[in-house]
């Protein structure tokens, strides 16, 4: 499968381009919008990769939680890609695709929700894919519930932001993976683990 993925969910924006077990990723450059630099990035992209839009299986985007006006920009220029060359178009959860970038079995992703809150999720790898222990939740930094047992990671940009967040989930004995961020790789990978027969 050859599978186009956008995200930009947060400050960090990426595209990725799945060709069977090759990946190759692109970041957005810093201190730019990501609308101003999306799009040139995937054409770079799957020029790069001896293709047109048109020879793509899927075109996927990270679909939040997130900063709204990110996910806007990878939505709208999936969709525009998707619609003019009738091609799928899939929506992957942010946070599954962090956790997926986690290397770990068991990750809590902790984003900034901006205005003193925080989105969370606890998720464990299992043989059918990432399970969300509960449902997605959003709330202030001190309400993110720690999940239950031992193995546990965390990552995000919260824990950054909140700094109390951070030294909470630390004493409690998670991991903390200072660079786990969304990534469109992560998004792509996980469009074929939902669809492991194309």
């Amino acid at each position: 499968m050859n599978i186009l993925a956008l995200e930009t969910s947060t400050e960090i924006g990426s595209c990725a381009l799945l060709q069977g077990q090759t990946l190759i990723e692109r970041l957005c450059p810093a201190g730019r919008s990501h609308s101003e630099t999306l799009l040139p990035l995937v054409r770079q992209l799957v020029d790069q990769a001896g293709l047109r839009i048109g020879d793509l299986d899927a075109i996927a985007f990270g679909a939040g939680p997130g900063a709204f006006t990110g996910l806007r920009v990878a939505c709208a220029a999936a969709q525009g890609l998707a619609v003019a060359a009738e091609l799928p178009l899939l929506a992957i959860g942010t946070l599954e695709a962090m956790a997926e970038a986690s290397g770990a079995e068991r990750v809590l992703v902790v984003l900034d929700a901006r205005m003193n809150e925080v989105y969370w999720g606890a998720h464990v790898r299992g043989q059918g894919g990432w399970e969300c222990l509960e449902p997605i939740a959003v709330g202030a930094a001190d309400q993110v519930r720690l999940p239950s047992g031992t193995g546990w990671r965390t990552g995000g940009n919260a824990l950054t932001a909140y700094p109390a967040l951070a030294a909470r989930l630390t004493e409690a004995g998670l991991t903390v993976l200072s660079d786990l961020q969304p990534r469109a790789g992560a998004v792509a990978r996980l469009v074929v683990a939902h669809n492991p027969r194309g």
